[in-house]
């Protein structure tokens, strides 16, 4: 198993809140779609107004590796890019 964690930071609570709100079909699609996921959550962070935390539990690295070339995590990634978002701090567990 692989578990993948970030905090990504907007600049303002709106378009944090926005990127929550736009981002939950390409979660499910995620959850949906791809082979090796067994979790996926962008959520907002309770104690920070500016922040989404993100949670995902894959497979192996074979269903990561695939994930980073699907259209779900490009979407995801164009979607956080348009909604002010200003930093992303991500690490990766074996």
């Amino acid at each position: 198993m692989i578990i993948v964690t970030a905090k990504i930071i907007y600049a303002s609570q709106t378009d944090r809140d926005r990127a929550v709100e736009l981002s939950i079909p390409i979660q499910q699609a995620t959850r949906d779609q791809e082979s090796g996921c067994h979790a996926y959550c962008f959520a907002a962070d309770p104690c920070d107004p500016i922040a989404i935390q993100v949670y995902e539990l894959w497979e192996d690295s074979d269903s990561l590796v695939a994930h980073f070339e699907h259209e779900n995590y490009h979407s995801m990634v164009e979607l956080s890019s348009q909604v002010g978002f200003l930093e992303s701090i991500n690490r990766a567990y074996l």
